[in-house]
């Protein structure tokens, strides 16, 4: 099987090859013999009902400074393509939200990964609460008196901007601290949107395990263990990672919410697990399968390949049985 695909990202100079998820999924596909394309999310057009890209042929390789050549630009029809893979990083705002919008035109003729209108409708930490028993207590509110009610009952608390990313915004309020009302005062300010509020685990201390789901089953995970004095383990921002196994709470979550990521077309997912509760789902542009790679020596990148395959092959498999029935 030989595929067009195009990869919707970021900048391909920016990013650290040995970290980068997306690459390791570029990798792979050219292994495969699929043909590649980068574009970015700015560069998609509607006109006229169709989906274009302005987008440049890619080729990668692991080399460090070298780790890429891009062709001239062109304007690829995106229904033309077999596989356009949506890998932008967060935040999750307006123009992500208008990128799914654009990519539903074109899917799942073209299959996109993960599938735009279920990643429109699965924003991180609004998803997750959809499994209610598995997460800790969690508030999401733009009202005081509930907040102030909500640190009453736990005391200690995590604060941290509903549709943020990457650590950005969280803050631990222990018993005591005073800078409640001014942090609120702080992302009344910067957000419209309510403030997601949760329990302080401090089991987060021990690690934020990153679990990778691929086609709703875990095949890996990776422990981030905070540094002294930061209360957010994300890697960017100073998190050590480290091998993780899956123990049985870990495949409860799964089991619990694997049906759920299937039916939506979400083929690659991560989930964050402290001390046994599930914190978020991530399904924008989960990161983490070089590390576990590397851990566990699998290659994660080729198993997510193969489910976008088997996807790919089921639903062209379906398309041609309803032409036929239809001629």
């Amino acid at each position: 099987m030989s595929l067009a695909v195009a990869i919707q990202m970021d900048p391909m100079d920016a990013i650290d090859i040995e970290a980068d998820s997306t690459f390791a999924l570029a990798l792979e596909a050219q292994r495969r013999g699929h043909g590649l394309y980068h574009h970015l999310p700015q560069a998609l057009t509607l006109r006229d009902g169709r989906v274009t890209a302005r987008a440049q042929a890619l080729d990668v390789r692991r080399e460090l400074g070298n780790h890429f050549s891009l062709g001239a630009p062109e304007v690829i029809d995106l229904a033309g393509v077999d596989v356009v893979l949506m890998r932008q990083d967060p935040p999750f705002d307006m123009a992500y939200i208008t990128a799914t919008h654009l990519l539903e035109h074109i899917h799942p003729d073209t299959l996109v990964v993960n599938d735009p209108v279920h990643v429109r409708n699965a924003p991180e930490k609004l998803y997750a609460t959809h499994f209610n028993d598995l997460m800790p207590p969690t508030l999401i509110t733009s009202d005081k008196e509930q907040i102030r009610s909500f640190r009453a009952e736990h005391e200690d608390i995590i604060v941290k901007p509903l549709y943020g990313n990457g650590g950005a915004g969280v803050f631990h309020v222990p018993p005591g601290d005073d800078n409640l009302n001014a942090l609120m005062e702080m992302f009344t300010s910067l957000y419209r949107e309510p403030v997601m509020i949760q329990k302080y685990l401090p089991e987060v201390r021990d690690g934020d395990k990153r679990i990778i789901l691929i086609d709703g089953r875990p095949a890996g995970a990776l422990n981030r263990i905070p540094p002294a004095g930061e209360a957010r383990s994300n890697l960017h921002v100073g998190g050590r990672p480290v091998k993780a196994e899956l123990d049985r709470r870990d495949h409860e979550i799964c089991e619990a919410i694997g049906p759920s990521l299937t039916e939506r077309g979400l083929i690659f997912v991560g989930i964050d697990v402290i001390g046994g509760y599930m914190t978020e789902i991530n399904v924008t542009s989960p990161t983490g399968i070089q590390e576990i790679g590397r851990f566990d020596d699998v290659s994660l990148e080729t198993e997510i390949w193969d489910a976008i395959e088997a996807r790919f092959a089921s639903l062209h498999s379906a398309a041609e049985h309803v032409r036929q029935r239809e001629a």
